[in-house]
């Protein structure tokens, strides 16, 4: 099911008793991600959400569903394809031939889940496990379920996405 903005804005305007500037919708039926500003459709980028599915849990590598804040922006003039571990640039570039499970790559948006009992609150907290949206090494596999709970989305797009969204910026996953 592909979701229209007017439908995710009811929905967070009924949560947090406003309606941000910039929403970006994560459907992870399609493994899109459309970009709102002000209602206006800036743009749909296909994306990779998780291979066990959506789900709230610690350590079920699942992406967190509902709705979250950008609340950190990492790697701002990083090249594309630059590796961080840990949220730090390692000052290491990927290329073809490292065989590495699924890296964090080129530019981080960290979550932070907005809803008490879904995405925030122990044992499932968005922003204390990890979830980013991030470049990846796979970009092979954007458009398929690939990721441990994150967002992934090919390098240029991240970079793309990154210049244009604002910390504070709404996600809602579903």
């Amino acid at each position: 099911m592909i979701y229209n903005y007017s439908t995710i804005s009811s929905i967070i305007q009924n949560k947090l008793n406003y309606i941000p500037d910039q929403i970006l919708i994560v459907d992870s039926h399609s493994q899109t991600m459309s970009q709102w500003n002000q209602s206006a459709l800036v743009e749909n980028y296909k994306i990779s959400t998780s291979r066990y599915g959506i789900g709230n849990k610690e350590n079920s590598c699942r992406t967190p569903p509902g709705i979250h804040s950008i609340v950190e922006k990492i790697g701002d003039g990083a090249p594309p394809g630059r590796i961080f571990r840990s949220r730090i640039d390692t000052g290491v570039n990927w290329h073809p031939g490292m065989n590495e499970e699924n890296l964090i790559l080129t530019r981080i948006l960290r979550l932070k889940g907005l809803q008490t009992g879904i995405n925030s609150g122990p044992g499932i907290d968005s922003f204390e496990r990890y979830i980013y949206i991030h470049g990846t090494n796979h970009e092979d596999l954007i458009g398929t379920p690939m990721s441990h709970g994150c967002i992934c989305m090919k390098n240029g797009d991240i970079i793309e996405l990154f210049n244009s969204v604002k910390e504070g910026a709404v996600v809602y996953i579903d």
